[in-house]
């Protein structure tokens, strides 16, 4: 077989192989393990004769089949590995005794740490334990908070539940999250049980490595104190994305830079190569060593090395590991004196990194990663003549500014328009001035190091504050079809063909369907409605032809992360919400309002009501709003809104509660109508049965207060007499919510019952005649999803 043959036989292996992994991750349930039996059937394929270019054609394909089976059939064996390392669901919420690791350095979260654990021993009888848990400390005043370190021996007494989080269009996934890091429990340490370190120190290496991550982070922390950027050096040097606080990573993501400022290929491959030319010229000078071992041999190893070393001090994500794979497979042709191609090197990285790690193929960063490197190669190689560097620079910050359109677009939604200006001075700055600096911090005790390196990252700081601050520095749009993206993708390809190639601009215009192709809306008469998966809280966004309105917010998690910024905002984004006619805030809970600054922040809102105080924060800034009142109506596109509580005389009283004066809306398209209830509670159900009784009859209910046992009298049901109910509630929230009697009665009226942390968040669609639901649970269903029994 020739070398070319030879070399698109490699490629296309490692491309199926990827392509099997991918298919396997989007499957609702993982195939009969009994399927790996028929992988052999390929093995004859390696003899068929290869004379004809039909018998070639076949051969080619056929492996290229086995590679995809392959693939697919080896991601679901480690899928069926690791799923079988389960919490049991009747140990879920009891206390449990363990013994184990610190695994990883901790975080600090609003109200204590949290941090990986391994499990050595299960000290309570008949318990089952995962052997890699997520925990999280609690602080409170009747106990001293723990001090959990990295490579620390414990013994803790925890309270653990199966993995579980929302399920929302647009949104993460935590489950597919927690699968991939081998977490298949979460949980918190109990305050009140047998907590203690039972030794300083483990030594083992992967536990040496985080120990040293966090000296390293201590170390910034002392130097730098609370200086504003010390969390940005904490990521470049050891990888901890987590120390930098989220109005920055906004800054980094609305310019374009995010990438500099985690580890990238760029950063490890600048010091793999400092190591090389060091180790080459220092080597050389000693006829000895170079006698023993040519320099060459010895520079190359060396480079590896520090790579290795450095990716391993970071973390090892995506980028890391990539880079590594890559660096190791130059070493390796360097030393045997054999050359390679770029797109060699690419596939054997793209196969190692699934191969270890399956769940890759769900991350960003393994498509940005490998995209953006494949682009670099697309341009750069087998092209004739050089250029001057400053114009090859130029030319792979073009080819990355449109390269990445597609998959930008397909994964977030968003394009950062000041990105050129930004990566044309923060890459150099930081890659060459930030990272240097910053790297020496760590190894030297020199402390004005790192506070050079924090001045660096101040003045490029500066520059991005000020691109980001630009009203044209971020293009938001609805998420493109999935045919676009692979259109545009090929259009992208074909722009940045070498110049001489026919009609380039061809390519442009097959970006085009991208932008321009938007969602689906209701048609008129329609209304579209989502009831939001946000866990304990509520949020709903109303879609007609032309409008668009959001009942609620949903709840604030713990102050940088809300329902809005992590939830709302990107389904309403993607689903081509770009803005909102109308927001209304039912009444004064967390649970209902803790997203609403994010959501009003990101998208453009015309008003606000709600029977929120006119001092409240979210009020304060805003001339736009206005108080719910019974009786208020509009139309919308053919779909009718009605507000049925509180009324107006209402807002005099000072006895009433927060959850009595909940806005109450209805929305009706003829024949069919939803009933969105709030909090409300008995003493408002029996007000609106005598004020409102000939208008509460609902298709769907969203069931007041979660299902609460204050709420959802019997004469209430009667009078609205749903087909659905839905109970918005959080898993295994605290307040037991729905209530066993409330859920009980429901059933026994024959109601078909939905709850959020169940079915995930529902989308429904009605008219005149016609009612549809659809669970995204069911509708995006995904073999690792949790299923409660």
């Amino acid at each position: 077989m020739s070398l070319g043959a030879n070399l698109r036989a490699m490629i296309s292996f490692a491309l199926s192989f990827v392509l099997g992994v991918w298919l396997l991750q989007q499957q609702a349930a993982l195939p009969p393990v009994a399927l790996a039996w028929y992988l052999p059937v390929f093995l004859p394929v390696l003899y068929l004769p290869r004379r004809t270019h039909w018998q070639r054609g076949t051969r080619f394909s056929l492996l290229c089949l086995g590679a995809v089976t392959g693939g697919f059939l080896y991601a679901a064996w480690m899928a069926e590995v690791r799923l079988a390392d389960e919490l049991p669901a009747t140990w879920q919420g009891r206390d449990i005794a363990l013994r184990g690791v610190v695994a990883e350095m901790p975080r600090l979260h609003e109200r204590g740490l949290s941090f990986v654990f391994d499990v050595e021993s299960v000290e309570t009888p008949q318990a089952h334990v995962p052997r890699h848990l997520l925990l999280s400390t609690y602080r409170d005043e009747k106990s001293a908070p723990l001090q959990p370190h990295a490579g620390e021996r414990w013994q803790l007494t925890v309270r653990l539940k199966q993995p579980h989080g929302t399920s929302n269009p647009y949104n993460f996934d935590f489950e597919a999250w927690a699968l991939e890091r081998d977490l298949r429990a979460v949980g918190y340490v109990y305050n009140k049980g047998k907590n203690r370190r039972i030794d300083a120190r483990v030594t083992s290496g992967a536990y040496t490595i985080e120990h040293l991550r966090e000296t390293v982070r201590t170390h910034f922390q002392s130097t730098l104190g609370d200086a504003p950027y010390s969390g940005v050096l904490s990521a470049l040097a050891i990888g901890d994305q987590g120390s930098i606080p989220p109005a920055q990573w906004q800054i980094f993501t609305r310019t374009g830079v995010n990438h500099l400022m985690s580890i990238s290929g760029l950063h490890i491959t600048m010091l793999a190569g400092l190591a090389f030319a060091l180790t080459y010229r220092l080597w050389r000078r000693s006829t000895r060593l170079t006698l023993r071992l040519p320099a060459r041999k010895a520079a190359v190893l060396s480079g590896f090395l520090v790579a290795l070393a450095y990716a391993l001090l970071t973390g090892y994500g995506v980028p890391a590991q990539r880079t590594v794979y890559m660096l190791a497979i130059v070493a390796l042709a360097l030393w045997s004196s054999r050359t390679i191609a770029p797109s060699q090197l690419l596939a054997a990285a793209l196969f190692g990194v699934s191969l270890l790690d399956p769940w890759a193929v769900l991350s960003p960063g393994f498509w940005l990663s490998f995209g953006a490197v494949a682009l670099i190669f697309y341009i750069t190689a087998n092209r004739v003549g050089t250029r001057h560097w400053l114009s090859e620079y130029g030319r792979v910050q073009w080819a990355m500014s449109i390269g990445l359109i597609p998959l930008l677009l397909a994964l977030f939604q968003q394009l950062s328009l000041v990105s050129p200006a930004a990566n044309a001075f923060a890459i150099p700055l930081v890659s060459f001035v930030v990272v240097p600096l910053t790297l020496l911090g760590a190894l030297l005790p020199f402390d004005w190091l790192l506070q050079l390196a924090h001045q660096a990252m101040s003045l490029c700081m500066i520059a991005l504050q000020w691109l980001n601050d630009l009203p044209v520095a971020v293009w938001t749009q609805h998420a493109p079809p999935a045919w676009s993206i692979v259109l545009g993708t090929g259009g992208v390809l074909w722009m940045l063909l070498p110049a001489g190639f026919p009609a380039r601009w061809l390519g442009a215009l097959m970006l085009l369907p991208m932008f321009a192709i938007v969602p689906h809306t209701p048609s008129s008469g329609t209304l579209r409605l989502i009831i939001f998966d946000v866990g304990q809280g509520l949020a709903v966004a109303a879609q007609t032809q032309n409008h668009a309105l959001l009942y609620d917010a949903g709840p604030d998690y713990n102050g940088d992360a809300d329902s809005g910024n992590r939830i709302l905002v990107p389904a309403l984004r993607g689903l081509g919400i770009a803005q909102l006619d109308g927001l209304i805030l039912s009444h004064d809970d967390i649970d209902h309002t803790g997203g609403a600054q994010s959501v009003l922040q990101a998208i453009p809102t015309a008003w606000i009501s709600s029977s929120l105080s006119p001092e409240h924060t979210i009020l304060q800034a805003r001339q736009d709003s206005h108080r719910c009142v019974a009786g208020q109506k509009w139309n919308w596109d053919g779909v009718y809104f009605e507000v049925l509580h509180p009324a107006a005389e209402s807002y005099a009283r000072a006895d009433i509660r927060d959850n009595e004066r909940g806005c109450v809306l209805r929305i009706s398209t003829g024949q069919h109508s939803v009933l969105l209830a709030s909090d409300i509670e008995q003493g408002t159900e029996q007000h609106l049965l005598k004020r409102y009784a000939d208008k509460l009859p609902a298709t769907l209910l969203l069931v007041p207060h979660h299902g609460s046992k204050t709420s959802s009298l019997p004469a209430f049901m009667q009078a609205v007499h749903p087909r659905y109910a839905v109970f918005t509630v959080g898993y295994r929230n605290r307040f037991h919510h729905p209530h066993p009697d409330v859920w009980e009665r429901y059933r026994a009226a024959g109601i078909t019952l939905l709850r959020s942390d169940t079915d995930g968040a529902l989308v429904l669609d009605m008219n005149n005649t016609e009612f549809s639901i659809e669970t995204y649970r069911k509708t995006h269903a995904r073999y690792w999803q949790h299923h409660i029994n």
